[in-house]
């Protein structure tokens, strides 16, 4: 006897019910799973010039492919609008996240926009972007503190709270488009301003100002423009006793002058740990870098794009510090170790940053 009409409408309506509830599961299942481990990724490097954004790029790669997602790995050759070409073809192409180091970090605010539209997850990578709300975290070292590292090598060199007689300096800054520039130099001023002030340090030049000291594109070519015309101006028939230099290849354009001149080599920092630098450093020829160790602020970077995607919030370590002028954007910083001649083998190599061969040690 079959059951009555009513009876079979209501288990229908059951059936029904518990199949939808299945696949909402199922899809549910299906979405934390690709959550985890796939799609794209997108990741922005601002130049092809400079070693590191080479080895930036390589390294957030293999961090995000080995966690199940694709990367794709753009270089902007210096240039703005190229940049904001190539994100906007990754958001077009599907990107759920966006690491991006800037350019020009104050031209990215249109197609992030339009990243924010789209839901793309954002991540401004070593350098801070500025004037939009669309950023999500920035992951980057304590800039202030290389600054810091770098006038400190410089004071403890040249035995500035010793007194004595004046000591010659001549400054230099970044590119004056990266936020970065201007907060290594305020580090860097923080130490060396009361030597400015008290005459124990004399800069000839005067340029002291971070607008009068700002090299475009941190060349090594306009660093070392830069310096030949100081030498030439006021080092006719002195020695220069000392550079800050914020990064490598612009010690090695400032050195490069310095030679040029027939000046003996004044004491310079540098930042970075390029390889050529490294190799100065252990033939006496520059004093010091500052060495960022980018393969854990890349594993930091794909770590904290992971944890957005799948739903957490990215542990920070500041909350206060990093304004882009729309908002407080909050960051997980890095620490930045000096390198100098003493101890580059057991920071460089011993960290397998470099091999043994590469830094010209015996293998």
């Amino acid at each position: 006897m079959g059951l009555p009409r009513k009876v079979r409408a209501s288990l229908l309506v059951v059936a029904v019910l518990l199949a939808a509830v299945g696949c909402g599961n199922s899809e549910s299942d299906d979405g934390a799973a690709q959550a985890e481990t796939g799609g794209l990724i997108g990741i922005s490097m601002p130049s092809g010039d400079q070693a590191r954004w080479i080895t930036d790029g390589e390294n957030l790669s293999y961090q995000f492919e080995r966690m199940g997602y694709t990367a794709d790995v753009e270089v902007a050759d210096g240039k703005p609008a190229k940049q904001i070409q190539q994100i906007q073809q990754m958001i077009d192409s599907g990107a759920r996240a966006l690491v991006i180091s800037a350019v020009d970090g104050k031209s990215l605010t249109g197609v992030l926009e339009k990243a924010h539209e789209a839901k793309v997850k954002v991540i401004a990578y070593d350098r801070l972007i500025e004037g939009t709300p669309d950023v999500d975290y920035f992951a980057t070292f304590d800039g202030r503190r290389v600054g810091v590292l770098q006038a400190s090598y410089l004071v403890d060199a040249l035995g500035l709270r010793n007194g004595g007689e004046p000591v010659t300096m001549e400054l230099f800054a970044g590119s004056a488009d990266d936020n970065n520039a201007s907060v290594f130099y305020k580090g860097a001023m923080s130490v060396l301003q009361p030597f400015i002030a008290s005459g124990r340090l004399d800069v000839r030049s005067g340029q002291t100002s971070f607008s009068a000291v700002t090299t475009k594109a941190w060349s090594d070519e306009v660093a070392r423009q830069r310096m030949a015309r100081i030498l030439d101006e006021y080092y006719q028939s002195d020695d220069l006793d000392a550079v800050l230099s914020p990064y490598d290849g612009m010690s090695r354009g400032v050195l490069q002058a310095i030679t040029a001149a027939g000046k003996k080599r004044p004491v310079i920092t540098g930042q970075d740990a390029e390889i050529e630098s490294v190799k100065l450093i252990a033939s006496g020829k520059q004093d010091q870098t500052v060495f960022k160790d980018t393969r854990k602020l890349a594993e930091l970077a794909a770590n904290m794009v992971k944890t957005l995607l799948t739903g957490g919030t990215p542990t920070v370590t500041d909350t206060t510090q990093f304004d882009n002028g729309v908002k407080v954007v909050p960051t997980a910083l890095l620490q930045p170790v000096t390198v100098v001649k003493s101890n580059y083998e057991k920071i460089l190599v011993g960290s397998s940053y470099y091999s043994a061969a590469q830094v010209g040690l015996a293998s």
